[in-house]
């Protein structure tokens, strides 16, 4: 049953992911990325945006309600200490390591910053967090784009030489 549910939680994530590559890729994401350019000239355009960001947030949301959905077979048992505010930290940090304003940089993020977590908590637990904090502060200062910027960077200097 793990098994299975992994799989789908796999497949539902890439479903998810090239759903959301579709969007972006219409005039439906391009008038979603100018609204969040700048939206007054989107208005002033003709646009009604409160639709086109409650439409987006109605999208969100059912990805959210997914997510869950998978999430407690899994664990077992979900509480209310599971809805304490380190878990956005957490997915907020996630989107800073792995690239921020892409779609596969959140997912490259969680699976290093996770793939970390489960290797300092058993070499050094009581030094887990101090290390995510230096993760965020080094990514923001030295590396603005994430993993997939510096992979992305890495690339076009391979491509010219």
């Amino acid at each position: 049953m793990r098994v299975t549910l992994c799989v789908l939680t796999g497949m539902v994530l890439v479903g998810f992911y090239l759903l959301s590559k579709s969007i972006i890729a219409s005039k439906y994401g391009r008038v979603l990325q100018a609204i969040r350019d700048a939206e007054s000239r989107v208005l002033f355009t003709g646009y009604n945006t409160l639709w086109y960001k409650l439409s987006i947030w109605t999208f969100s949301a059912i990805m959210c309600g997914i997510a869950g959905a998978l999430y407690v077979p899994q664990v077992g048992i979900i509480n209310p200490g599971e809805m304490n505010p380190a878990a956005s930290i957490e997915i907020a940090i996630w989107t800073a390591v792995g690239g921020r304003a892409t779609l596969i940089g959140p997912i490259v993020g969680a699976f290093f910053v996770n793939g970390a977590k489960s290797w300092f908590t058993v070499a050094f637990p009581e030094y887990w967090l101090y290390f995510l904090g230096a993760m965020f502060i080094g990514v923001t200062l030295f590396l603005p784009q994430g993993i997939v910027g510096l992979v992305r960077k890495l690339a076009s200097k391979g491509g010219k030489a």
